[in-house]
């Protein structure tokens, strides 16, 4: 080795320098992950918890990076080593914090599960929640780093044809591209290819207890236009099951009729228009006409039918209905209000549109009353058909929609054009006139206004992350975050920026695992919404109490 060689660092060396963690970036992320364990709307996992501390430290590590280089710019100074004692102060803080915070955060998933009504595990999250936290931020920040060298190394080539600056600033650009353009395009296009094959082999499987109808009021029968086997999983879970007019009778006690359930799958025709006219034609053949309710159904991604909603409707009617519904994807809400929303939107339109018009083929005298239903992303479907309150007025005679995310177009208007004073998790839009909101099965507010004609009602839980997730959370406190809480919300739960929109975001986790009433669970709920929008004769609370312990044993 010659005298002006410069020793090369040796591999074990590189490693420790490569994972050593910077004390700026320490304090952001111990800061980040100490917030992360405050309660949100929601009791959260051990593993949940962990992943969601893991993320929120990386983030936090990389916060505290940039404060510190910014800091440093502003005072003229090259990074320098922290004192010994600065370090070893932040080991002690930190860890007095991290406990400090755990302890409190078990306590606060205690009270969150009692406010939802299920079982805490504080051992399991005491014990479980560090190590998965860690594992996460390590992980991220090693992630974080190779993109890093990545992007040096991407630099020194450009270097070589550029002048410095010019080569850090394509270098950046280059690396911020390709990284985009791997996740957006490569791993998300196949992995999109590989959830709708998985899916759509799943949508082949016929669901335990749906067998194909014998009677001719359901689609897949013998005398149904629409084949069966081409119904997709959910479309055969709805005609293959549901009640009857003697399970009807025994709920309410009133004579009934057998209900009709019309559907089309993706497999029954080529495109939506044709599904739709299917679907209608289908409906007709059954008598679905003649009948004094039809319910549309805007479904899920899957084409899934929300069972208690739709067994509600029939109670309610006294199986003296109808209901229609088509399938637009093979994929769940989730992914699907990603990717398929205008399907979603064209499926609900097209649909309503081809009944809309062939009822209004009919004698003005001689037509049932139309209602319309989503929940979740069916909701948005159902939506999107209307222009406004006094469209769904002039175009129903009802309306249930549950479960709303928060970009629902009608609902943010009507949310947000509240009359003043009204709760955001409950509000009172133009004096309930046509629409109202409702967060228990009690009658909406204002009980002391009327509610002639056409009913448009929103069943929403204060504690749902699909109503209240936005990205408006990372940076700006919501309305509801100022009101009083809902009776189910932790009353410690504040608004932290960045912190709060992942918390609300990990809540989507346990969202549909809750007990009825809380989260995304609506189980038996609907039973009260019906009674509330279609207003059947004679119909008693107990008659609405023995449908909602009913409705909950709905598959």
């Amino acid at each position: 080795m010659g005298e002006t060689d410069t020793p090369r660092p040796r591999p074990l060396a590189r490693a420790r320098r490569w994972l050593r963690p910077l004390p700026a970036g320490v304090l952001g992320g111990v800061l980040l992950a100490c917030l992360s364990l405050t309660p949100s709307l929601l009791p959260r996992p051990a593993l949940t918890q962990g992943v969601l501390t893991g993320v929120t430290a990386a983030i936090g590590y990389g916060v505290g990076l940039v404060v510190g280089w910014c800091w440093r710019g502003l005072r003229g100074r090259p990074r320098s080593p922290w004192p010994a004692w600065a370090v070893r102060a932040l080991a002690l803080g930190g860890a007095a914090a991290g406990l400090l915070a755990l302890s409190l955060g078990a306590w606060w998933q205690e009270e969150a599960h009692r406010l939802a009504g299920t079982e805490p595990t504080p051992v399991a999250f005491v014990l479980l929640v560090p190590p998965i936290a860690a594992a996460t931020a390590v992980l991220l920040v090693a992630i974080a780093r190779g993109v890093r060298v990545g992007t040096r190394r991407l630099v020194a080539l450009l270097e070589r044809l550029l002048n410095p600056s010019a080569a850090r600033v394509l270098g950046v650009l280059l690396a911020g591209a390709l990284a985009w353009g791997l996740v957006t395009g490569v791993i998300a296009d196949r992995g999109l290819a590989a959830l709708d094959a998985s899916f759509s082999l799943r949508d082949g499987a016929t669901p335990p207890g749906a067998v194909r109808p014998s009677t001719p009021l359901r689609s897949g029968s013998d005398a149904s236009l629409v084949a069966w086997d081409s119904l997709g999983r959910e479309g055969r879970a709805f005609v293959g099951r549901g009640p009857d007019a003697e399970q009807i009778e025994d709920a309410t006690g009133r004579p009934a009729s057998e209900p009709i359930r019309v559907y089309a799958g993706l497999d029954s025709a080529e495109d939506v228009e044709d599904r739709a006219a299917l679907a209608v034609d289908d409906l007709v053949r059954a008598g679905g006409l003649e009948r004094s309710r039809i319910l549309v159904v805007s479904t899920t991604g899957t084409g899934w039918v929300e069972p208690s909603a739709a067994a509600g409707f029939e109670y309610v009617a006294g199986g003296d209905s109808a209901i229609v519904a088509i399938q637009y994807s093979y994929l769940p809400s989730w992914l699907s209000f990603l990717v398929d929303a205008e399907r979603a939107r064209e499926a609900s339109r097209t649909l309503f549109d081809t009944l809309y018009a062939r009822l209004s083929a009919l004698p003005a005298a001689d037509r049932p009353e139309l209602y319309v239903f989503g929940e979740s992303l069916g909701s948005y479907g159902g939506e999107v058909t209307f222009s406004g309150d006094l469209d769904l007025a002039n175009r129903t005679s009802g309306a249930l929609f549950v479960g709303p995310p928060h970009a629902n177009p009608l609902y943010r208007r009507f949310v947000d054009g509240r009359d003043p004073g009204s709760p955001e998790i409950e509000p009172i839009y133009r004096d309930g006139r046509i629409v109202r909101f409702t967060t228990t099965p009690e009658p909406p507010p204002p009980t002391d206004r009327p509610w002639p004609g056409t009913r448009v009602l929103y069943l929403q839980h204060a504690s749902d992350p699909v109503t209240w997730w936005s990205p408006e959370l990372l940076l700006s406190r919501p309305d509801w975050l100022e009101e009083p809480p809902g009776d189910d919300v932790p009353g410690a739960m504040v608004w932290l920026p960045l912190v709060t929109f992942l918390q609300v975001s990990g809540d989507f986790a346990g969202a549909f695992a809750t007990q009825p009433a809380h989260g995304h669970n609506f189980s038996g709920e609907h039973a009260a919404a019906w009674v509330s929008v279609m207003q059947p004769e004679g119909w008693t609370e107990e008659m609405t109490e023995r449908l909602r312990v009913e409705l909950r044993r709905v598959p």
